[in-house]
């Protein structure tokens, strides 16, 4: 049974790729590439000549089919992402359903990730942890995606482009609140190697100062694990949503300003609000 070799590639530094790698790339009949040009890069830099035919997003469905037809007749092929291990916020996914579906072998060879580099480096509990990919651009999906990073009790890892990281920075710390814990990864392997570590509200105002370049990831620190403040601090915070309550403010407004003011997630400013809301004798929306 022929095989697909899913391989993994230097994220930076191109002496980042294990033997095993180099090994099958030159052994296979083709390589499937989601950008031919910069993989040439790559096996000119280790004398592979192996040939190339791109597999991106755009012409993914079409490659899984031919793919088919080359290992059915008994060819190998490898698959590489621009960087990285494919399939991790790269296309691959549906040659590698298509593959399996077709009765085909599928090989992984390890090695370079960014989304791992950046959590082994940031400092932050790797275990557990959520890898999330890209954060949606706009729309509920991205205030759904954003939510699910405020109420996660465990780390979570993002990838993000540098010129909408200062955008979400600041999105993260009014929803997380400002003193959760992040770090930002920046140009991992290469010479400009960066990590920024501090608070979500640190980091937002920095990146809206130093604008980012490079490939970035973003480590977000897990909420408390009780997913409450103290209860010195609990009471502090229920005592300023009464007097906000009070005063007229809508429950929904509420919570956002206890979060803002008090840096503690809004999930749990929404369960503060509405129980205080319940003890008055209802929801005023």
């Amino acid at each position: 049974m022929s095989r697909l070799y899913v391989v993994s590639t230097p994220i930076g530094n191109l002496a980042d790729i294990t033997y095993r790698a180099v090994a099958v790339l030159g052994e296979v009949d083709r390589i499937l590439a989601e950008d031919t040009r910069r993989t040439r890069i790559l096996l000119q830099h280790y004398g592979v000549s192996t040939p190339l035919y791109s597999a991106h997003t755009h012409n993914e469905a079409a490659r899984a089919v031919l793919l088919v037809e080359w290992l059915d007749a008994g060819e190998e092929v490898a698959l590489v992402s621009d960087a990285g291990t494919p399939l991790l916020s790269d296309p691959g996914a549906r040659i590698v359903q298509r593959v399996v579906e077709a009765g085909h072998t599928v090989v992984p060879v390890p090695g370079p990730s960014a989304l791992l580099a950046a959590l082994v480096g940031s400092g932050l509990d790797p275990e557990p942890f959520t890898f999330y990919g890209f954060t949606p651009r706009s729309g509920r999906a991205r205030a759904e995606r954003l939510e699910e990073v405020a109420g996660s009790r465990h780390t979570v890892v993002l990838y993000e482009a540098p010129g909408r990281l200062a955008r979400l920075l600041a999105e993260l710390a009014e929803r997380c609140g400002g003193e959760r814990k992040v770090v930002v990864a920046r140009e991992l392997t290469k010479i400009h190697e960066t990590f920024f570590r501090g608070t979500l509200a640190e980091a937002s105002a920095y990146y809206e100062r130093e604008p980012a370049r490079g490939e970035v990831v973003v480590v977000v620190a897990g909420a408390s694990d009780t997913g409450s403040a103290p209860a010195d601090t609990d009471e502090a915070v229920r005592a300023l949503a009464r007097s906000l309550l009070e005063a007229g403010e809508r429950p929904s407004a509420v919570a956002r300003e206890l979060s803002r003011r008090t840096g503690i997630p809004r999930n749990r400013a929404y369960e503060i609000v509405h129980s205080l809301s319940e003890e008055g004798g209802g929801d005023r929306g």
